[in-house]
């Protein structure tokens, strides 16, 4: 905060950028990413660490292509059309949905994977929820006994979620990742040519919403779904980084949707578990207020309730994104007159 005041933030300050998942929620990120990646780190020259779980973990990939700017927007199109095929008033089939979604991967991904695994500054770390015992494999009586098993134990204590859910994370083979992951149960695997794509379909694979995505390339034998399951908002222990030199600060440029950092899914309806720890000290998190949301189309960020709610008028979901997407403009423009303004920033410690 001190650093913050006196000199600001730059593009050299900043050594790992999380990002969350959240579902449609993180759409209004999308002008943030376009002008992070796209404008403010494009000149630098030193490595920055990119971790994402779901949508976040398709965001950070996306940041690794050439021109991410561009790239940006065409998620943020691919995000704001999904539309898949289903009975008249049933949602549309997990199998069906996960096939639709690979293809949408593969396709901005999978014809070049060198852009992302040999990126000259960026390394990519995929977060996945890796079931055990059983949830070792998709079933239709294993899924929904093994989730409801993994809620009881995270609600007596996080790390007892992990007889039933580990944390994998896919990371860049060259740089491992500069902090400690010992909050939680975990295996690191690498990330290549042959689970890039799966990897990232894992870590969008909302349980009962999609397929688990199964033996992944190089990683455990298993059932892998979505990484917000174990790693919604990637609180991790930021405070144990790998000291840069002495003249870097090595901070942690976090842009959220939400000034709380939620550690696991199961967590969401805990409350206690959303208050902000040591963890986070050295991390600078971007936020809208709630005042900026209630300006939003329905007063509110976009959220999967609004396949729901708008049913099969698509055309009108469409619309609504479209413009809260628009309106998220105003939060990449204010970030980037902060920066350019070349002077001290004003910032509040998070709640």
């Amino acid at each position: 905060m001190q650093r913050l005041r006196e000199r600001g933030l730059s593009p050299g300050d900043v050594r790992i950028i999380p990002a969350a998942a959240g579902g449609p929620k993180g759409l209004v990120l999308n002008p943030l990413d376009r002008f992070i990646f796209g404008e403010w780190l494009a000149p630098s020259t030193h490595t920055v660490h990119l971790m994402g779980a779901s949508i976040g973990a398709w965001r950070m990939a996306t940041a690794c292509l050439d021109d991410p700017a561009a790239q940006f927007e065409r998620l943020a199109d691919d995000y704001i059309t999904q539309d898949y095929a289903h009975a008249p008033g049933k949602p549309p089939l997990p199998r069906h949905v996960s096939e639709v979604f690979a293809a949408t991967l593969q396709q901005r991904f999978g014809g070049n994977p060198a852009q992302l695994l040999q990126h000259p500054r960026y390394r990519l770390h995929v977060f996945t929820s890796h079931g055990r015992h059983v949830l070792r494999r998709q079933g239709r009586l294993r899924t929904p006994l093994g989730y409801a098993g993994a809620f009881v134990a995270n609600t007596l204590h996080r790390r007892a979620m992990g007889g039933w859910l580990e944390r994998v994370v896919f990371s860049d083979l060259r740089e491992p990742l500069p902090l400690h992951l010992r909050d939680f149960r975990t295996q690191v695997v690498g990330l290549d040519a042959n689970n890039l794509c799966a990897s990232i379909l894992a870590s969008c694979s909302i349980p009962f919403w999609l397929d688990a995505v199964h033996d992944i390339p190089g990683a455990p034998a298993g059932a892998y779904w979505d990484g917000g399951i174990t790693d919604y908002h990637l609180h991790l222990d930021y405070g144990s980084m790998h000291r840069p030199p002495a003249d870097e600060a090595g901070l942690v440029l976090y842009p959220h949707f939400q000034s709380s950092v939620i550690p696991g899914w199961l967590d969401k309806a805990l409350k206690h578990r959303h208050r902000a720890t040591a963890h986070l000290d050295n991390v600078v998190l971007l936020s809208p207020t709630p005042q900026w949301i209630a300006t939003l189309p329905n007063a509110k960020l976009p959220d999967r309730n609004d396949f729901k709610a708008y049913g099969d008028d698509v055309g009108a979901r469409i619309r609504v994104w479209r413009r809260a997407v628009a309106e998220s403009r105003r939060l990449a423009d204010e970030f980037a007159q902060w920066l350019h303004a070349g002077r001290a920033i004003e910032v509040l410690p998070l709640p």
